[in-house]
């Protein structure tokens, strides 16, 4: 059987530069699955991300059902509000506060990357298979948002044993996945701040 070359596998593609460009944090989602062999394939991609000495540190946990996606967030929410003060959350209280606001914004798959210990450079590792993770997505039409307000409840050891998550490991990046209802417009960034050392 032929092998498709490079340029035929990644002739309907989105280019690199153009996924880099594209990809916005997406908080409105269709009802739609995203089937398995699609997830499949972005955590194959994910693991393709550098880590320190190739320690490839990460594992991954996914949740495909979008009522115990949105119990997890109602829970989640409501531990933030239970632990966090009403300054450290200023602004954001608010949102918390609002009747239906869903803090994993009803998005059809959860993944969590996980690091398999605390160690500060397993974590930026997963950092690492997370952003190459929501890069693919976006290559592939789908829509993600890392969910840093759901990690306090999901590292906690109550919610790993009802997730029988391993105890030793840490949630890193929650992140939404589905196909977005829209794409939000882009915020545009500051420049680069550049120092040439020599």
């Amino acid at each position: 059987m032929a092998h498709a070359t490079g340029t035929e596998r990644w002739a309907n593609r989105m280019e690199l530069k153009d996924a880099i460009t594209l990809r916005r944090a997406v908080r409105d989602y269709t009802a739609a699955a995203v089937d398995r062999k699609t997830i499949e394939v972005l955590l194959a991609l994910a693991v393709l991300a550098p880590s320190a000495r190739n320690r490839q540190p990460w594992a991954f946990a996914v949740l495909e059902d979008r009522a115990r996606i949105d119990d997890y967030a109602r829970r989640a929410k409501q531990h933030l509000l239970d632990t966090t003060s009403a300054a450290e959350l200023g602004e954001l209280r608010a949102q918390l506060l609002a009747p239906g606001f869903s803090i994993f914004y009803h998005a059809p798959v959860l993944l969590l990357v996980l690091a398999q210990s605390a160690a500060s450079q397993d974590v930026e590792d997963c950092c690492l298979a997370a952003q190459t993770l929501m890069l693919a997505a976006r290559e592939r039409e789908l829509g993600t948002c890392w969910i840093g307000l759901g990690r306090p409840w999901l590292n906690l050891p109550s919610t790993k044993g009802e997730l029988a998550l391993p105890a030793g490991c840490q949630v890193v990046a929650p992140i939404v996945l589905g196909h977005p209802a829209r794409w939000p417009e882009p915020h545009g960034r500051q420049p680069p701040q550049i120092r040439w050392l020599g």
